[in-house]
C-alpha cells in the first residue's frame, strides 16, 4: 500500500525522489516507511528523525503546514544540519499526512537542481493533494501500517520505449563509439559497459557490470569519486572529474543523469589535464580533481562530502570565538583557495570584526563596527538577506558597492552569511588576491559551510560570553592588588584551568597588621563551581576579621565559621604572620601544602610543617603552629595544589624539585622567578588545575 501510494506521488507530482515517515506510537519519532530515488547510504542518516529535530519533515508534522525549501541557500539558512548531511543542489517539500482523526506522519519529496526555487501555489496545492490522499489510504486501512526496521526501497526508473528495433541496435551503437560508455542504475551500480570501457578501466565487463565502480575497482575508491555520484544522483546535475589509473594514465569521467540513470563518458585525458599540485600523478591513491560541467575550475582537491565531513568534525571540537576563526584560516582558505578572512558578529546593529586573517590593521580598523544596514559593502545585506553573495572581481563589486573595492587590496570574495534557527550571528568574509570565478561546487560548499560556521560561532560567543564572566567573578573575589610594605617584595599569581562557567576555589591575600607586621594567606576551597567560589569569599572575609591573632586562632575561628554556614565543601588554607623587624615568622596550615623557603647561603627546600586536617571537616580539630626565621634575602613561596599535581609525576617530589629551582634562581627579582617557577613546573603552559603562587621575600 505505502510502496505503490509513493510511487504514484514521485511520478504525479515529477519528482525524482520521495519518502514516506510514519509516526510512532508514542508520536515522538517520524521513521521512515518508504524511499525511492536516492542510494541507501545517503537516506540513513534520516530513517528516525526525532519531531523536535529541526528538519523540514519534522516541521511539517509540527506544524500541519507544507514546508517548501527551493535552493540550497535557504537550506542552509534554515536546515543547516540538512544541508551539511546532503550538500547539493536540489528543491525539496515536506507535507504532513494529516487523515481525518490524526497525523499519520510526513511526505518528503525531492526534485533536481533545475527545478525553480519557488513552487507555483498550483504546485503546492498538488503536493498537498497528495498527502492528504496518502493520509486517507490511511485512514481506511484496516491494520494501522507501522514502519519495518529498514525502509522499503522502492527503485525509481522511468518505463521507456526504445526507439530502435532491438535492444541489440543500441547495444551496437555503443560498440562502435571510440570512447568508453558505461551506464550506471540510481544505486551506483554498473549495467552497461562496451569494450572501449573496459580497455581503458582495465576490466571485462563480466568482472564489473552488476557491481559499484569504487568497489569493483579500488583506485575509484576515494570520498570524492563517490560524491561526484551522489552529485548526479541528488542534482542531476552533469558531473565531469579526471583522476589516474593506476597504469598512469589519466581518465577524464563525465556522468550524465536523468530519472533512469546515469550515462558514464570515459576518455583518455591529456596531461594538461591532469589535477593541480601533481595530485594524481606522485600520488599512489590519488584524489581526483572535479568540476561541474557548466565550469572550468579545478581548484577543490577532494569531494564536497569528504570537505564538509572533514570540516564540521573540527567545529565540533572548536570552544572560544578565537578557536573558529583559526580553523576557518587554517583549514576552510587553504581548501578553497582564499587568501583573506573576516568573520563579524552582529553586535547592537552593527558589524563587530571578531577575527581575520590576511588584512592589514588598518583594513580591520577601517570595516570594524560598520552598521548593519551598511552601503559601503555587501556584507550587512547579506546577514539580512540570508543569501550568500560571490564576486568574482572587483568591477563586479564596484557595480553596486563603488567604494567596497578601495578598503583593501582584495579582487574577489565569498560573503557568507551566519544564521542559526533564522537568526543572525555574523558574516563570514572569503577573499582572494587575483580574481576568482566560484563553481558551483565551491558555491555548495561554502554555502552549506556557512550553517556549519555560524552555529560553531554562536556557540563559541557564548562560551566566551560566559567564560568572561566566570573569570571576571572569580578575579573580583580576589586581591586588585599587593599592598605595599617596606621591607618586603611580594609577586602573585592566579593561572585558571577552568572552562565555561566553572569557578576555582583557589585564593591568595597579603593583609598589613602594622607597620612591620604583615599576614599571608593561601587556599583552595574544593571544587570548581559557583558555589566554591562564594564559599571562598566568606573564607577570605572570616580570615580578614581576626587577622591580628595569631595564625592557629585564625584557622580554628574561619573553621567554626565554616560550621556555622552548613557547607559540605572542605577548604585547604595556609596562614602565616611575619614580623619584618626581626624576621621571625609562625605558620599553621589546614591541610595545606607545605611551602617552599630559601634562604640565603642554603639550598631551596619543602618546609615540613605539622599535619591538621582541612576547614570543614573537625569544629575542634587544632592547628599546630611552626616557627621558622626569614632572614635578608630569604624567600617563600606559598602556592595551591595545581602547581605540583602534574599527570605522570609525584607532588612530594614535583615540590622539591621546584624548592631546589627557587633556589638555584634566587637572585632574581620576585617578578621574574614567580613566572620563571610557573614555567618550570609547567613548560607547555597547559595546566590542568587552577593554580595560585604567592612570593614573599624580606628585603633590607
Amino acid at each position: 500500500m505505502l510502496v505503490s501510494a509513493l510511487s504514484g506521488t514521485v511520478q504525479r507530482t515529477g519528482a525524482s525522489a520521495g519518502f514516506l515517515y510514519l509516526l510512532d506510537e508514542a508520536g515522538q519519532t517520524l521513521e521512515m516507511a518508504v524511499s525511492c530515488g536516492l542510494p541507501a547510504e545517503v537516506v540513513v542518516p534520516w530513517h528516525r528523525v526525532p519531531l523536535e529535530t529541526v528538519a523540514p519533515v519534522s516541521e511539517a508534522v509540527r506544524e500541519a503546514r507544507l514546508v517548501w525549501v527551493g535552493s540550497q541557500e535557504e537550506m542552509a539558512r534554515t536546515y543547516p544540519r540538512v544541508a551539511a548531511s546532503v550538500p547539493y543542489r536540489f528543491a525539496l517539500a515536506a507535507a504532513p499526512l494529516s487523515g481525518r482523526s490524526r497525523c499519520w506522519g510526513g511526505l518528503v519529496l525531492l526534485w533536481p537542481a533545475s527545478h525553480p526555487a519557488r513552487a507555483t501555489r498550483r504546485e503546492q496545492g498538488h503536493i498537498t493533494t497528495e498527502a492528504r490522499r496518502i493520509a486517507h489510504t490511511l485512514d481506511r486501512s484496516v491494520t494501522p501500517p507501522q514502519a519495518p526496521g529498514e525502509p522499503l526501497r522502492l527503485p525509481l526508473a522511468e518505463t521507456r520505449s526504445h526507439t530502435g528495433r532491438t535492444p541489440q541496435a543500441a547495444a551496437d551503437y555503443a560498440e562502435r563509439l571510440p570512447e568508453g560508455a558505461l551506464a550506471l542504475d540510481l544505486e551506483g551500480r554498473i549495467t552497461f559497459m562496451n569494450s572501449t570501457a573496459a580497455t581503458l578501466l582495465g576490466h571485462t565487463a563480466d568482472r564489473i557490470v552488476g557491481t559499484r565502480p569504487w568497489q569493483s575497482m579500488p583506485w575509484l575508491d576515494q570520498p570524492a569519486v563517490e560524491d561526484h555520484y551522489r552529485t548526479a544522483v541528488i542534482s542531476r546535475e552533469q558531473v565531469e572529474f579526471t583522476t589516474r589509473h593506476p597504469s598512469n594514465r589519466l581518465l577524464r569521467f563525465q556522468l550524465y543523469p536523468d530519472a533512469s540513470g546515469i550515462s558514464v563518458r570515459v576518455t583518455e585525458a591529456a596531461d594538461s589535464d591532469r589535477p593541480p599540485h601533481g595530485l594524481g600523478v606522485d600520488q599512489p591513491h590519488p584524489t581526483p580533481s572535479y568540476r561541474p560541467m557548466e565550469t572550468t575550475s579545478r581548484n577543490a582537491p577532494t569531494g564536497r562530502l569528504y570537505q564538509l565531513l572533514h570540516l564540521a568534525s573540527a567545529l565540533t571540537e572548536t570552544v572560544a570565538v578565537s578557536d573558529v576563526v583559526e580553523l576557518v584560516s587554517g583549514q576552510v582558505l587553504p581548501a578553497f583557495g582564499a587568501d583573506g578572512l573576516v568573520i563579524s558578529a552582529a553586535d547592537a546593529g552593527r558589524l563587530k570584526i571578531t577575527g581575520w586573517h590576511g588584512y592589514s590593521p588598518e583594513t580591520v580598523q577601517r570595516l570594524d563596527g560598520l552598521p548593519v544596514d551598511t552601503d559601503i559593502t555587501p556584507a550587512g545585506h547579506v546577514l539580512t538577506t540570508g543569501i550568500p553573495l560571490f564576486v568574482a572581481s572587483p568591477q563586479e563589486m564596484a557595480r553596486d558597492y563603488p567604494r567596497a573595492p578601495v578598503l583593501s587590496d582584495k579582487k574577489a570574495w565569498a560573503f557568507l552569511p551566519l544564521l542559526t534557527s533564522g537568526q543572525p550571528v555574523g558574516c563570514c568574509i572569503l577573499s582572494y588576491d587575483q580574481p576568482h570565478t566560484f563553481s558551483a561546487d565551491e558555491r555548495a560548499v561554502l554555502t552549506s559551510l556557512s550553517g556549519l560556521i555560524a552555529q560553531a560561532l554562536d556557540r563559541a560567543q557564548l562560551y566566551d560570553a560566559v567564560h568572561n564572566l566566570a573569570l571576571g567573578l572569580q578575579e573580583a573575589l580576589l586581591p586588585r592588588m599587593l599592598p605595599k610594605v617596606p621591607g618586603l617584595a611580594m609577586a602573585a599569581r592566579y593561572l585558571p584551568a577552568s572552562r565555561g562557567m566553572d569557578i576555582g576555589g583557589d585564593f591568595y591575600d597579603v593583609v598589613r597588621l602594622n607597620a612591620t607586621t604583615i599576614a599571608a594567606v593561601i587556599g583552595d576551597v574544593q571544587g570548581h563551581n559557583v558555589a566554591a567560589a562564594a564559599l571562598m569569599g566568606q573564607v577570605r572575609t572570616a580570615i580578614h576579621a581576626t587577622a591580628d591573632a595569631p595564625p592557629n586562632h585564625v584557622l580554628a575561628h574561619t573553621n567554626r565559621v565554616m560550621a556555622d554556614l552548613g557547607t559540605d565543601l572542605l577548604v585547604s588554607c595556609l596562614y602565616i604572620r611575619i614580623d619584618l623587624r626581626d624576621g621571625q615568622a609562625t605558620l599553621a596550615s589546614a591541610g595545606h601544602p607545605p611551602p617552599l623557603l630559601h634562604q640565603p647561603g642554603r639550598p631551596g627546600l619543602v618546609l615540613e610543617l605539622d599535619p591538621a586536617p582541612p576547614l570543614g571537616i573537625d569544629i575542634g580539630a587544632p592547628y599546630p603552629v611552626t616557627q621558622l626565621s626569614l632572614p635578608l634575602g630569604g624567600t617563600l613561596a606559598l602556592y595551591t595544589d595545581g602547581l605540583t599535581e602534574v599527570p605522570g609525576t609525584d607532588a612530594d617530589q614535583k615540590a622539591a624539585d621546584l624548592a631546589e629551582h627557587l633556589g638555584q634562581h634566587h637572585d632574581e627579582s620576585v617578578e621574574s622567578l614567580i613566572d620563571r617557577l610557573i614555567h618550570h613546573a609547567w613548560p607547555t603552559g597547559r595546566h590542568t588545575d587552577d593554580t595560585a603562587l604567592l612570593l614573599l621575600r624580606r628585603m633590607t
